[in-house]
């Protein structure tokens, strides 16, 4: 599963809706579909899905405001190795 496809599931699972496939650009924080508990669920799922050791405090609210921001996110990640 590509990492676009990961992330896509997952926040399609913390915000309850699939409008983040639809919209990779949505404001997430500001259309209300990720609040701060689900903000950090989603940080530890995703650092699980990727195994990659990742902090709640780590990630600033901006880094992570778009589904595409977050898809970004993970790839720069994981191509650092």
């Amino acid at each position: 599963m590509s990492v676009s496809e990961i992330v896509l599931k997952r926040l399609e699972q913390h915000s309850g809706t699939d409008q983040v496939r639809k919209d990779l650009n949505i404001d997430l924080f500001g259309e209300k579909l990720l609040d701060s508990l689900a903000s950090i669920e989603l940080v530890l799922d995703l650092s699980a899905d990727f195994n990659i050791d990742l902090a709640a405090g780590e990630v600033e609210r901006e880094e992570w405001a778009t589904p595409q921001k977050i898809i970004d996110y993970f790839e720069a990640r994981i191509k650092q190795g």
